[in-house]
């Protein structure tokens, strides 16, 4: 079992930068593959980044490729989303989700361990 806290949302001005931190408890979590998710008002929660539980492998939504960054340091038990060039429309709350050894997923319904969120306002 693991438990998650992110941390490092605000607000930002369009264009600006923002790294948000996700916190694990536990001993196993070089095991887990780490996910982010961004819930908007009135929409569905989406899929943003994943980073696998060997490292070597991410994928990143269409909407954040080139401008986000995600990574992970096991020796801190921390997954890291680096956002650059924000926009008004990647204004959300941001989840980060983890399963454990699990594939590099997109879908939410694969993930077994979510955080609180954290929210991410782009805004002038």
């Amino acid at each position: 079992h693991v438990q998650l806290v992110e941390s490092g949302g605000g607000l930002v001005q369009p264009g600006g930068s923002l790294r948000l931190s996700c916190a694990a408890s536990g001993r196993t979590f070089s095991s887990y593959t780490m996910g982010w998710f961004r819930q908007a008002p009135g929409k569905e929660r989406e899929f943003v980044a994943v980073i696998s539980w060997r490292i070597d492998t991410t994928y990143y939504a269409d909407s954040v490729k080139g401008r986000f960054t995600i990574s992970r340091d096991n020796a801190k038990n921390t997954v890291y989303l680096q956002m650059n060039s924000l926009k008004p429309e990647d204004t959300a709350v941001y989840y980060c989700a983890a399963v454990s050894w699990g594939p590099v997923a997109t879908s939410s319904n694969e993930y077994d361990y979510w955080g609180q969120g954290t929210q991410v306002t782009v805004s002038s």
